[in-house]
């Protein structure tokens, strides 16, 4: 069985979303794991409640937690495919990276390149968006590298947002869209029809 982890520092929206479609068969996968550098978070109490494996991960040894180093141990000792970042807000240290390369995506709120980098996920994403008065705006999924939002482009879906008023109505539209494009990006890696070349990503039919 095709195995997943989420990693998540909030409500886990994203990963219900994953969640249900595996739960409604269209993903055949199992989640192995949530991930969170929060221990207490929507996201954590939902993994609990549908019995799924859950970590508090920190790089300061903090009590009850597991290191990056520990989570490589038990996903490769557990043969974990793929790593999603859905809302995770650290960055995860460069050695885990590498030694997942190619494994990990991320979902991001904007329309990578653009309102990406250190700072910008959330309510500062949409923020930056609305204040730059552009009239498109989306959620991209991306494979993670060492430098924040960063990676090859896996998918991109946009939608409109010249009559928002606030940067809270853009993230209403843009939430909807994430839920929509990243359980197919999802399913395409389950079914292998991710194909990297030439510096570009393509999902097969």
């Amino acid at each position: 069985m095709f195995r997943i982890v989420v990693f998540v520092s909030g409500r886990g929206s994203n990963l219900k979303s994953v969640y249900n479609s595996i739960v409604n068969g269209k993903i055949k996968a199992h989640i192995f794991a949530v991930v969170s550098n929060k221990k207490d978070c929507g996201a954590i109490d939902f993994a609990k409640r549908k019995n799924i494996n859950t970590y508090f991960v920190s790089s300061l040894n903090k009590v009850g937690s597991v290191s990056y180093s520990e989570l490589v141990n038990i996903f490769e000792s557990n043969r974990v495919n793929l790593i999603v970042l859905a809302g995770f807000l650290k960055k995860i240290p460069d050695y885990f990276v590498q030694r997942f390369e190619f494994k990990i995506i991320n979902i991001h709120p904007a329309l990578l390149p653009f309102f990406g980098g250190k700072g910008m996920y959330g309510k500062n994403v949409h923020r930056a968006v609305f204040n730059s008065g552009t009239k498109v705006s989306g959620a991209t999924v991306h494979f993670v590298d060492t430098i924040f939002d960063h990676g090859l482009i896996i998918a991109q879906q946009c939608t409109d947002i010249s009559n928002a008023k606030t940067p809270e109505a853009i993230a209403e539209k843009v939430l909807k869209i994430e839920h929509k494009i990243l359980p197919v990006v999802v399913k395409k890696f389950v079914e292998r029809k991710v194909k990297v070349e030439s510096n570009r990503v393509f999902l097969l039919e």
